[in-house]
């Protein structure tokens, strides 16, 4: 037997069998196998790491959240730790290989295009549903436990979304993890390198491309060997502190945001996916199970990246090129799930209040909304601050509306956490139909 065979996804000591890390000539792959059976699989092991969870925390309540939290935290930590270095080799590697050409225009603008088009439809359904439902008339949530608001920064206008993409001092923005100036150093970054000579140049793309392919074998390792056990931790945790009692005053309310964010799932996503790329829906859910259920238990688009480029690179097929550039900028700034829930959140509570908003309104709604979610950070309940800049645009303001967001806030982890699930979903969509666009062949085919 090879010495420490189990550290081999970490460590790069080759391994036998179908956990590999690497495939032939020297690619990274998955580390879950198709050919497994199905208990052997990642994502398989995860959701049933996800259903001990809610049994462990309903059983065991706070103290046992007390006791293996720490295990929860300790497996985010290291998924954060890879996420800087991961981005930056990704994106420069990807843009380097592209080029300051007609090539990353384009591309920069079907991402774009992509993006602010599903965000778009989102907030569309979100208004659906709340004026469908009508969630908020005749609710009472003066009785309802409200939750302190967490202290996010965002920001303010677009201009000041602008000025934030820039950072001054680089260093200082990736120990803050600032992934808009991150991305947008890595890609001028890789612009420049593309425009050096040869003999300057292939060292830089070779270091680059080798610290890349060094990040995706240690996400394996994290992945595979600590994700079941940190997912058993945060569900405990999330169960066992919180319970289902909240939903009892809010039910609606929150039965209308999971219908919303399941029809963006399964009908708005599956259309575009069909429609603009040709993609059979099904087989690419398939391919992104292990992603889903990792955003579902994080509840932080940029946490499950690694997982996500993991995943869209090895199971759905498409290029670093195309993942390198999409993805990242994906979970900084696509974020469908957030725009529904802004929209369908605000509505919510002009109903609560007895204000009614009138068609143009609702189009303001939508529109600030869109800006807003793209300001909100990767991390859980960013939607709950980011949603006070489309309440002020359309002048709902004060107490009253602070006491209403507090009550949303109380149980809004486990609609976060289906939120992520849309914002990660709706990253993996857009990487595989841009690719597609591209030229590329083999997207999310059968094996």
């Amino acid at each position: 037997m090879q010495p420490l065979v189990w550290l081999a996804p970490i460590l790069g000591e080759p391994t036998t069998g179908p956990r590999s890390a690497y495939g032939r000539n020297g690619e990274h792959m998955s580390v879950s196998s198709k050919g497994a059976k199905w208990h052997q699989q990642l994502h398989w092991r995860i959701a049933i790491a996800m259903v001990l969870g809610v049994i462990a925390g309903l059983i065991g309540g706070e103290p046992l959240a007390e006791a293996v939290g720490w295990l929860g935290t300790l497996f985010i930590k290291l998924l954060k730790m890879i996420i800087v270095p991961l981005v930056l080799t990704s994106i420069v590697t990807g843009v380097s290989s592209v080029g300051a050409s007609a090539g990353l225009g384009r591309l920069f603008g079907k991402t774009l295009g992509y993006y602010m088009l599903t965000s778009l439809l989102a907030c569309v359904v979100g208004l659906l549903m709340v004026n469908l439902i009508q969630p908020g008339k005749g609710a009472d949530l003066v009785s309802v436990q409200t939750e302190e608001m967490p202290d996010l920064q965002t920001a303010q206008s677009p201009v000041d979304i602008i000025l934030d993409i820039v950072p001054e001092n680089f260093f200082a923005a990736a120990a803050q993890t600032d992934m808009l100036a991150i991305i947008f150093f890595a890609i001028v970054l890789g612009v420049t390198i593309s425009t050096l000579r040869p003999r300057h140049q292939e060292p830089l793309q070779a270091l680059f491309d080798s610290g890349f392919h060094a990040m995706m074998r240690l996400t394996g390792g994290i992945i595979h060997y600590i994700a079941p056990i940190g997912v058993f931790a945060l569900i405990a945790r999330l169960t066992g502190t919180t319970g289902f009692g909240a939903f009892k005053a809010l039910g609606l309310y929150a039965f209308m945001l999971c219908c919303g964010l399941t029809l963006h799932l399964l009908v708005t996503m599956p259309l575009v996916l069909r429609v603009l790329g040709g993609i059979n829906p099904i087989q690419h859910f398939r391919n992104m199970a292990q992603p889903i259920v990792m955003a579902f238990s994080t509840s932080s688009s940029g946490a499950t990246l690694p997982v996500t480029i993991d995943a869209v690179e090895n199971k759905v097929g498409v290029s670093n090129r195309v993942t390198s550039f999409v993805l990242p900028m994906g979970a900084t700034i696509n974020m469908d799930g957030t725009a529904l829930y802004e929209c369908a959140g605000v509505l919510f509570i002009a109903q609560v209040m007895g204000v009614p908003l009138g068609m143009e309104q609702q189009l303001l709604v939508v529109f600030t909304a869109l800006l807003a979610s793209i300001g909100a950070a990767a991390v859980p309940s960013a939607g709950l601050v980011v949603i006070f800049i489309v309440l002020q645009a359309v002048n709902l303001t004060g107490p009253q509306v602070e006491l209403i967001v507090g009550a949303m806030l109380a149980v809004d982890r486990p609609l976060d956490m289906y939120r992520t699930v849309i914002n990660v979903f709706s990253d993996s969509c857009g990487a595989a139909i841009i690719a597609k666009s591209e030229g590329e062949t083999g997207i999310d085919e059968v094996a």
